[in-house]
């Protein structure tokens, strides 16, 4: 059986990075296929997306119908591996602050002998760092982390990471479970805390993540205040379980 890897990357208002981005993956990873998560874009990128893949059959192109955020374009992406016989998923940011130079060694640990169920692109273990940041924009992201270990336990050094690459098989087991809540800041956390908690075997390889190349971050100081809150809420009904 051929074993396929998909590389997710979920879109809005990323009309002036998605031709760069998708060149760039496919020339470090010409293996993979692609699928773009286009929550419906007014700049066109959802347009633009169907364009790119009329002259390239190993890039698809999902249409959702408004801005749901993070969370529910990566599932709905995990949901077309699974149907369409992936046996890795990865996730991508269309902005460039994930560099395509990274992904092979993604790819090269989550395909190896050891077989990992989650490989995250950290930027918090050794050889790991950013690009473009400051100073405060680095203490609040380590201090994120350190938070969630402190609460949760998961023992992942960069655990709000969004360059990951899970096994499809696993993921379909975790989310036959189990339905994930976030649907921002807060996915890749309930992810990792959830992928964690069902015993799935986690790496982390180092990366550089960089500012993005153009247009206008997602982020907001509520997305992230959300999140946090979002942690001592797991934590709270984990030990009442208890």
């Amino acid at each position: 059986m051929t074993q396929k890897t998909l590389i997710a990357i979920p879109t809005y208002n990323e009309s002036e990075n998605l031709e760069y981005i998708t060149s760039a993956v496919f020339s470090e990873a010409p293996e993979v296929e692609i699928l773009i998560v286009d929550d419906n874009s007014p700049d066109g990128t959802g347009e633009l997306a169907d364009t790119l893949s009329k002259t390239n059959p190993r890039l698809h192109v999902l249409h959702r119908q408004g801005k749901e955020g993070l969370g529910p374009a990566y599932l709905a992406a995990f949901q077309w591996a699974s149907e369409n016989g992936f046996t890795w998923v990865g996730e991508f940011d269309a902005d460039g602050s994930h560099r395509p130079a990274d992904l092979p060694r993604l790819l090269h640990l989550s395909h190896g002998t050891t077989q990992p169920d989650l490989v995250i692109g950290s930027r918090w273990t050794r050889g790991g760092g950013t690009d473009g940041w400051s100073k405060r924009r680095e203490l609040l992201s380590r201090a994120g982390s350190l938070y969630v270990n402190a609460v949760l336990g998961v023992g992942v050094a960069d655990t709000t990471a969004g360059f990951r690459v899970y096994r499809v098989d696993f993921l379909d087991k975790l989310l036959g479970k189990t339905s994930i809540e976030s649907k921002g800041y807060g996915f890749q956390i309930e992810m990792t805390w959830r992928t964690q908690r069902a015993g799935g075997r986690i790496k982390e390889v180092p990366i550089t993540f960089v500012e993005r190349r153009a247009g206008t971050s997602k982020m907001s100081g509520s997305i992230i205040k959300e999140a946090f809150i979002e942690v001592l809420k797991w934590r709270w009904r984990e030990l009442i379980g208890r």
